[in-house]
């Protein structure tokens, strides 16, 4: 018996199944970005794009606020514990958001419109979810900015 098959009987037989959902870290961050994009509709982001895919990574929203592209990753913890959700959010991690974005922007033929890159960080703690949008939260890692 394969390892996956183990764990999927295991968490059957804890009564863990749901169908058309995914498991696990998976699924609470489907939630959260659920829950990211209420707080961005609300804030008055219209999204243009969800998980778009490109070489270098994936961006989690592509929205448009007051005439600017925004570029936004949604991070989330359970409890804080761990630290700041926005602190996983790493050089790394911006430089592949960065390239992403160039990528999204190459595709959709958008030539240079205003940009910036959002953070949305989630922290539950229990029944609650304290949701925050960190707009600007980071530039083009390096310092130099190729995107306006």
């Amino acid at each position: 018996m394969t390892p996956r098959a183990v764990l999927e009987r295991f968490l059957r037989a804890l009564g863990a199944s749901r169908p058309g959902g995914y498991r696990g870290l998976r699924g609470k961050g489907q939630a959260w970005e659920r829950l990211a994009a209420r707080r961005l509709e609300a804030e008055g982001y219209r999204i243009l794009d969800r998980n778009f895919r490109g070489r270098s990574g994936e961006i989690d929203f592509v929205a448009e606020e007051k005439g600017t592209v925004c570029f936004i990753e949604v991070k989330g913890r359970s409890g804080s514990g761990f630290g700041s959700p926005a602190e996983a959010v790493t050089v790394e991690k911006q430089r592949r958001i960065f390239r992403t974005a160039e990528e999204y922007l190459s595709r959709r033929r958008l030539g240079s419109p205003a940009c910036r890159f959002d953070v949305v960080t989630i922290v539950e703690d229990g029944d609650r979810a304290d949701v925050v949008i960190v707009r600007s939260a980071f530039e083009e890692p390096g310092g130099r900015s190729r995107i306006r």
